[in-house]
C-alpha cells in the first residue's frame, strides 16, 4: 500500500513562491509516474502536472506552463511542485498522487484522475493580493 503525503503549501501573496513537496512510502517510488492535481473552491480536481519515472519527462497544463515546475528525486522518493508567479486562480487544494500501472513509456504522461490509483490528503495553497 502506497502512502502519499503533501506538504508546503500555506498563504502567499500574488506574484509569489510556494514549493510543494510529496513524500511517498510503502512501495516502489521509481516505478510510478508522479502527477499534481488541484481542486479549487466549488469546482472539480483538475490535472496541474505529471513527471515520468526516471524524471526526464514532463507535461503540464496550459494553465501553469511556464510558471510551474514538476520534479522527483528517487532516492528521496519525493516529488515537488514549485509554483513562481502565483495567481489568485491558483488557489486551491494540491494533490498528489501516483500512478502505478505496468504500462510505460518515456512519453507517458496521464493527465486523467482515474489512471492515478494512490493519492495524498491534499495540501491547501491561497494566494491573496
Amino acid at each position: 500500500q502506497v502512502q502519499l503525503v503533501e506538504s508546503g503549501g500555506g498563504l502567499v501573496l500574488t506574484g509569489g513562491s510556494l514549493r510543494l513537496s510529496c513524500a511517498a512510502s510503502g512501495g516502489t517510488f521509481s516505478r510510478y509516474t508522479m502527477g499534481w492535481f488541484r481542486q479549487p473552491p466549488g469546482k472539480e480536481r483538475e490535472f496541474v502536472a505529471c513527471i515520468n519515472r526516471s524524471g526526464a519527462g514532463t507535461y503540464y497544463a496550459d494553465s501553469v506552463k511556464g510558471r510551474f515546475t514538476i520534479s522527483r528525486d528517487n532516492a528521496k522518493n519525493t516529488v515537488y511542485l514549485q509554483m513562481n508567479s502565483l495567481k489568485s486562480e491558483d488557489t486551491a487544494i494540491y494533490y498528489c498522487a501516483a500512478d502505478s500501472s505496468a504500462y510505460y513509456a518515456s512519453t507517458y504522461y496521464p493527465k486523467e484522475k482515474f489512471k492515478y490509483n494512490y493519492w495524498g490528503q491534499g495540501t491547501q495553497v491561497t494566494v491573496s493580493s
